[in-house]
């Protein structure tokens, strides 16, 4: 494929810049996300219009954006790029020897029994977050773990480092490890295996990132688990639990936080 024809506009947008670990990332980072019947070319095209303006830090939450990045790098030839993806936590977790996610009606069934009282569960049935499948996919399930079956639980570290190969260093130094699993291992007291993926991330020589949806739930007890930073969505409409007391949260934490979503209700579109 050629190499290092794309030309960058007069019409450039300077990010300002930060320093995380020794690397240069901008304070405004695209996350490109296109319908989900989208072809990697419609979000190359969406890519290149993005380098084009001097974007050159891309958020990466699918496969689909990591081998897009990939192709937009042999584009640009040696101009510098940094891809962010992100990893599931549920790809290292496990549960006699089956991918934790397998499980997914019963842990939502467990942590509501053990999470959210009768009130809150009305709060966000009003707030439209219940039910939602950015934080809780549907489920019939009346199973819920025993204390025994949490116990066993277990970081499934083949798995984990499986997922990992999928990037190098050099191209992805900073990964976004948790998501949606990020809250709800924490949610069943499993932040050993947070803290097992944090470990195995840096030591495969990446900069971990952990993420979760649940931010005045997520920040306290991820803290304490030496991600070098950690990424919550903060806005009005998704911050959950409450987004006054997850900004506050934000303004005194002692490491950086990536705030994901961040536009989504439209708010900074009007006064950034």
């Amino acid at each position: 494929m050629e190499t290092g024809f794309l030309k960058r506009e007069n019409t450039m947008i300077r990010f300002p810049t930060f320093l995380l670990e020794g690397h240069k990332l901008p304070r405004v980072i695209l996350s490109v996300l296109p319908s989900l019947h989208s072809t990697p070319q419609e979000i190359l095209t969406l890519m290149r219009k993005a380098y084009e303006r001097d974007v050159w830090c891309f958020d990466l939450p699918s496969p689909r954006h990591v081998q897009v990045f990939g192709e937009l790098k042999n584009l640009v030839g040696e101009e510098p790029l940094i891809g962010l993806p992100h990893i599931g936590a549920e790809e290292g977790a496990s549960l006699f020897g089956i991918p934790l996610h397998r499980f997914e009606g019963k842990i939502m069934s467990t942590i509501q029994r053990n999470l959210f009282s009768p009130d809150l569960i009305r709060t966000l049935k009003t707030q439209g977050f219940w039910k939602n499948p950015a934080y809780f996919p549907t489920s019939n399930s009346p199973e819920v773990f025993t204390q025994k079956e949490m116990d066993r639980i277990h970081c499934d570290s083949s798995r984990f480092d499986r997922a990992l190969s999928r990037f190098q260093p050099r191209t992805h130094p900073f990964i976004f490890i948790g998501e949606r699993y990020g809250d709800w291992l924490l949610a069943l007291g499993k932040s050993d295996i947070l803290k097992e993926l944090v470990s195995r991330t840096k030591g495969k020589g990446f900069l971990p990132i952990l993420s979760g949806r649940w931010a005045t739930f997520f920040l306290p007890k991820a803290k304490p688990l030496d991600a070098v930073a950690y990424a919550v969505p903060l806005n009005k409409v998704w911050s959950f639990f409450d987004h006054p007391q997850a900004c506050a949260l934000a303004k005194k934490f002692d490491k950086p936080i990536f705030a994901m979503d961040s536009m989504n209700d439209k708010t900074l579109r009007d006064h950034p």
